[in-house]
């Protein structure tokens, strides 16, 4: 971001700590530096940015969430400053830390844990969280994958749609219904059986490897069952943990969009050979703008403080998640608009946002979901099954 472009206009930046702001400084180092250079490049080929593995792996992320080291507002800083590069990156790091990490964490047994936490914390084995289905999203319950007891352990057959790092995964965390009951599993994706397809045609979430996995009598041990895993409530509890990190990376990617946009509005001509940051109404665009990015930070950083307290409720995860979602596509497609025709050029990475954020309000619960979580928790009334 140019020196002379502020847009943190309550100066909630000055109220964190020096070890926050050096985590921020570090990870915004390896975005400019590694990520932004790169990432749209890949978004337009529709490939992974391998060439931004090996930064990642030096921020030492993951080992900080194997020994759970960060504290929430800090973890939260770290993935504001993520998607301030790619809501791609961002989810990735969500997929491996918060869900499948935060699985084993949360759900595994002392050797799960010693076994799976050090290698995916030093990224020598990457994980997926398979959950979703082709015929099941917002409605887990439904799923339609089994697994069965055998002689030796559990049989599990099924597919899983939409999953992030499917591709190049080592692990699945595959929940499947066990006797009618929602279990999880820690499936090896080399066993006889399983395979990974990678979902094309894409035009949002392009340098992300999503994929389908197929699940064909995939025999694996019986210390494969995530042993505190004994519901849906389970993985939905992981799921909790995702959200927590999108409502602060939607933070980090409405503020590159306004940041991106006032430079451009400055620097650009029109009427008079006046910059386009003079006229009034796009004044009060960018005012609006600005208005709606700090309450989303106020909405994540008290989120922050809340998690630290013990576990959220599911309301305020919900909370987050769908007002910093919608609130940073509506800033992504206005900051699009005020660019012109340049908004839809490659050069800018507003409209690569724009579309990565069509996906981040999506997946990991749909706003209707989320809305109907809140008003279940304002009337007592659930208003779904």
């Amino acid at each position: 971001m140019p020196s002379d472009i502020m847009t943190d206009l309550f100066r909630l930046d000055e109220d964190w700590t020096v070890e926050q702001r050096e985590v921020i400084a570090q990870v915004r180092r390896y975005v400019d530096d590694a990520v932004l250079p790169c990432i749209g490049a890949h978004h337009n080929d529709e490939t992974f940015p391998e060439e931004i593995i090996a930064g990642l792996r030096e921020l030492s992320i993951f080992e900080s969430i194997a020994d759970q080291s960060l504290a929430p507002t800090t973890y939260g800083l770290v993935n504001r400053e993520l998607e301030r590069g790619s809501s791609t990156l961002r989810s990735i790091v969500s997929v491996q830390g918060a869900l499948v990490m935060g699985a084993i964490q949360q759900f595994g047994s002392d050797e799960q844990r010693s076994e799976w936490l050090p290698r995916l914390g030093r990224l020598e084995a990457w994980g997926c969280f398979a959950l979703t289905e082709p015929n099941f999203g917002s409605n887990p319950a439904g799923m339609e994958t089994r697994a069965e007891v055998t002689p030796g352990g559990y049989r599990i057959s099924g597919a899983k749609s939409w999953i992030t790092n499917g591709v190049r995964a080592d692990l699945a965390v595959v929940w499947a219904k066990l006797d009618d009951t929602v279990r999880g599993f820690l499936v090896e994706t080399d066993r006889p059986g399983f395979s990974a397809s990678a979902i094309k045609g894409k035009w949002s979430f392009r340098s992300s490897e999503t994929a389908q996995l197929f699940l064909d009598d995939v025999e694996v041990p019986a210390s494969a069952l995530l042993p505190g895993a004994t519901s849906l409530s389970s993985a939905l509890k992981c799921l909790a943990g995702a959200r927590y990190t999108i409502a602060w990376g939607a933070v980090g990617a409405a503020r590159a969009c306004l940041e991106e946009t006032i430079a451009y509005l400055k620097e650009r001509p029109q009427f008079n050979n006046q910059p386009l940051a003079s006229h009034q109404l796009i004044q009060y665009k960018l005012a609006w703008m600005a208005t709606e990015i700090v309450g989303m930070e106020l909405i994540a950083r008290r989120l922050g403080e809340l998690r630290a307290q013990g576990p959220l409720d599911p309301a305020q995860i919900a909370l987050a998640k769908m007002n910093n979602c919608r609130k940073a596509l509506e800033v992504a497609r206005t900051c699009r608009e005020l660019l012109g025709a340049n908004g839809i050029h490659n050069e800018y990475h507003i409209g690569r946002r724009m579309l990565d954020l069509e996906t981040v309000l999506t997946y990991e619960g749909t706003e209707h979901i989320h809305a109907l979580t809140i008003g279940a928790a304002l009337t007592g009334i659930k208003a779904f099954g």
